[in-house]
C-alpha cells in the first residue's frame, strides 16, 4: 500500500501543475522575469527575507538597519506591478495548498481530537 501512496503523491503534484492557480503563479513569475529591473529587486527581496529568518532561527534580534532595508525594499516591491502580480497569484495557490493540507492531515487531526 505505501507504493500506492507515492503514486498518488505523484498524481497530486501533476494535477497541481494543471490548476489555474498555478498556471496563473508560472505566468505571473515568467511576466516578472521579462522585467529585468524589477526581476532582481524580487530576488533583493527574496534573499533579503531569507537572510531575515534565518536571523531569527538563531534567536538574532533585527538590527536598527535590517529594519530600515526591509521598509526600502517593501516601499520599493509595492511599487512594482509584476511584483505585486506575483505576491498575488502567489497567495491564490498558497490558499489552494492550505486547503489541500488540510484534506491530507485530516487523519493526524481527527486522531488527536478529543470525542
Amino acid at each position: 500500500m505505501s507504493a500506492n501512496i507515492y503514486d498518488t503523491a505523484t498524481q497530486l503534484e501533476r494535477e497541481i501543475r494543471a490548476t489555474d492557480q498555478y498556471k496563473a503563479l508560472q505566468e505571473a513569475f515568467a511576466g516578472l522575469k521579462e522585467k529585468p529591473e524589477a526581476y532582481a529587486l524580487f530576488k533583493e527581496f527574496q534573499v533579503f527575507q531569507q537572510t531575515l529568518q534565518q536571523k531569527m532561527m538563531n534567536g538574532e534580534e533585527m538590527t536598527e538597519e535590517d529594519a530600515q532595508k526591509a521598509q526600502e525594499l517593501t516601499t520599493s516591491v509595492q511599487g512594482e506591478a509584476g511584483i505585486a502580480e506575483l505576491m498575488e497569484a502567489e497567495q491564490a495557490f498558497s490558499l489552494l495548498v492550505n486547503d489541500m493540507n488540510k484534506i491530507v492531515m485530516a487523519p493526524v487531526r481527527e486522531l488527536y481530537e478529543e470525542k
